[in-house]
């Protein structure tokens, strides 16, 4: 379990594709600070286990799932990425309750400076869009953010009318980040066309799969006024 507060940008040393996995080292001087063989990492959003480790760095095996859903297959030696230690039981939650079993890859639509901050949009399937809501939390390439507008939403002032992504998409969200986020994560050096790993809200997840049930398990309403005599 995971907050979304990246702890630091490290760096992929070395990608070596097996069998069935493709085995990642990565250099991550405080992440594996303390680690022992089998902890979880986050990197980028995606929840790794560290099967060795040096004194600055860690390697980790990808199965081929979690290479189809995330950007894992497309790192290469020298790529940046965002590392975050398991959280430890007691401490702050500062951001939202990230699992690190990402939902799948979102493009960057469109990067806005601004004076304070710069606004990040990003395409949405039709699959997530129902579980991304207006001012609720989303972990983007692991980083535990703010939704500040949506399509159809209300957003922040000043917001930007919807746009129709190349795929002919509506669907959208986007996230103000203040020159910290920038500067600590690789969010800073995103351009339009980018892609990222991202992992909706767990509780919207519970909820969508709860009314879906419901749905299609609530017995048929017979009319009264219908039923044989």
């Amino acid at each position: 379990m995971f907050t979304g507060i990246i702890e630091e940008k490290g760096e992929v040393l070395a990608i070596e594709p097996r069998a069935d996995v493709v085995r990642l080292t990565l250099r991550a001087p405080l992440a594996v600070s303390g680690a022992r063989h089998g902890d979880s990492i986050s990197v980028s959003g995606v929840c790794l286990t560290v099967v060795d480790q040096t004194a600055d760095s860690f390697t980790a095996d990808v199965m081929q799932q979690t290479i189809d859903m995330s950007t894992v297959g497309s790192l290469k030696p020298g790529d940046a990425v965002n590392l975050e230690r398991a959280a430890l039981v007691g401490d702050r939650l500062g951001g939202h309750i990230v699992q690190g079993h990402i939902d799948g890859t979102s493009t960057v639509l469109a990067v806005t400076p601004g004076e304070a901050w710069s606004v990040l949009r990003f395409s949405l399937s039709p699959e997530l869009a129902p579980l991304v809501v207006d001012k609720g939390s989303i972990a983007v390439a692991g980083v535990s953010l703010t939704v500040s507008n949506v399509d159809g939403g209300h957003g922040h002032p000043g917001a930007t009318p919807p746009a129709t992504s190349d795929s002919g998409s509506t669907h959208w969200f986007e996230v103000s980040l203040i020159p910290e986020t920038l500067s600590a994560t690789t969010l800073g050096a995103l351009a339009v066309g980018d892609v990222v790993n991202i992992e909706t809200d767990i509780l919207a997840r519970h909820v969508e799969r709860l009314l879906s049930l419901r749905t299609t398990t609530e017995p048929t309403t017979t009319d009264p006024t219908t039923t044989e005599r």
